[in-house]
């Protein structure tokens, strides 16, 4: 995510991470695959002899068969790899080739993460994006903001991502309340309970990343989906185009629906109440409430179509 310029900010994610702390429901994290040349213990090879080695592995009934077959038709082999088991047993893991190999791959994941750190974003975003790169301004400087709105729509209703043509005063009244309130925290419903993300704008772009990813990474969260808004034909069409990009790893395309849609509901509202809960959020976080932005969403219908289709 983006540095945060106001100390409160601090406060308000700290707040969080305090007192939210196990009361999300969230998506379960990514887990390491073992590291290759390391074999678990419970899959060794051992003896068909009377070994408490072989009678308690757990695992013994289902290789019964292969190991009789082994020790009968390879006798020799059979018996290599038994002594090299037990060799293995006896060799110090800090001294051994296998140790080495181990070494090296941990080396070669904390570079790839480095490398994936360094450019911005674990899903490859795009860096400075222009409106100009996705559409030919030449060819729609004809068209009206309506006839443009329906080709920017009829484009990306292909694509797996998200889209929107916001109008020009409705945009104005988010571009103009995101100055003062640069962060919020967004409840996105699943199956069982709601994933919170914390969203946070950089100019006409909006960060979003999980909240479980603030708390382990701090202000160097990487970015899981970013809202481009493209304020180009803002003044001349009356409309203010949008896209996104996602770490598809992370987020579904329904999910970074849902949590666009809640933009324009906590932002772009002409309710004060619901827009005081962003002011709470950023100038008095000790006051915030969680519950009052999923109360905020379960009123305004919009996540239970995600809750229902689940991630």
């Amino acid at each position: 995510m983006l540095d945060g310029s106001d100390g409160k900010m601090a406060a308000a994610v700290l707040q969080m991470s305090c007192l939210y702390r196990g009361m999300l429901a969230v998506r379960a994290t990514g887990i390491r695959p073992m590291i290759p040349g390391v074999v678990p213990v419970q899959f060794r090879a051992f003896s068909l002899r009377k070994d408490p080695d072989v009678e308690e592995n757990p695992f013994y009934n289902k290789y019964q068969e292969k190991i009789q077959k082994l020790r009968s038709a390879k006798p020799q082999e059979y018996k290599a790899r038994l002594e090299n088991r037990h060799e293995a047993k006896k060799e110090v893991l800090g001294h051994s080739k296998q140790a080495e190999f181990i070494r090296l791959m941990e080396k070669e994941l904390e570079e790839r993460d480095k490398k994936a750190a360094s450019d911005g974003a674990s899903g490859g975003f795009t860096k400075n994006k222009t409106l100009g790169s996705i559409l030919n301004l030449e060819m729609i400087k004809d068209m009206t903001g309506e006839e443009i709105t329906q080709l920017w729509m009829k484009y990306y209703s292909t694509k797996d991502t998200v889209s929107a043509a916001i109008p020009t005063q409705i945009y104005d009244v988010i571009v103009s309340r995101s100055k003062s309130c640069q962060m919020f925290l967004y409840a996105l419903p699943q199956k069982e309970g709601y994933e919170f993300f914390l969203g946070q704008w950089s100019g006409h772009e909006l960060h979003f990343t999980s909240l479980i990813n603030m708390q382990m990474h701090g202000e160097n969260a990487p970015s899981q989906l970013i809202l481009y808004h493209y304020p180009d034909l803002k003044e001349e069409k009356g409309v203010v185009l949008m896209t996104a990009e996602m770490d598809p790893k992370c987020i579904t395309v329904h999910q970074a629906q849902c949590l666009a849609n809640q933009v324009q509901l906590f932002y772009g509202t002409q309710r004060q109440e619901t827009f005081r809960l962003v002011e709470t959020f950023n100038h008095h976080p000790a006051d915030f409430k969680h519950m009052s932005v999923i109360a905020e969403l379960e009123l305004s219908g919009l996540g239970s179509a995600v809750a229902t289709g689940g991630s």
